[in-house]
């Protein structure tokens, strides 16, 4: 099956941190060493399947809080007038 592509990108000092964070994590979870090219692998495939659908649920996240403040903002900001 190709693998799909994905605009979700990393920069290379935040790929470092979280590929040295998964291959810390291996070692302390399951007692054995992850190499570099399986950490990558992994790092790849969490990206790629994982990285959509939390940024999407971040996008709505965002979406509904504005809405809920826009829903409020003539409470918010608006000054009563006098007759």
């Amino acid at each position: 099956m190709p693998q799909r592509q994905t605009r979700i990108s990393l920069t290379p000092e935040r790929r470092a941190r979280l590929l040295r964070a998964l291959k810390q994590h291996f070692t302390a979870e399951f007692d054995e060493p992850l190499s570099d090219f399986r950490a990558e692998g992994l790092l790849d495939f969490f990206v790629r399947e994982l990285g959509p659908p939390i940024y999407n649920q971040g996008v709505n996240d965002a979406a509904r809080f504005m809405q809920e403040r826009l829903g409020d903002i003539d409470g918010e900001i608006h000054e009563p007038e006098g007759k």
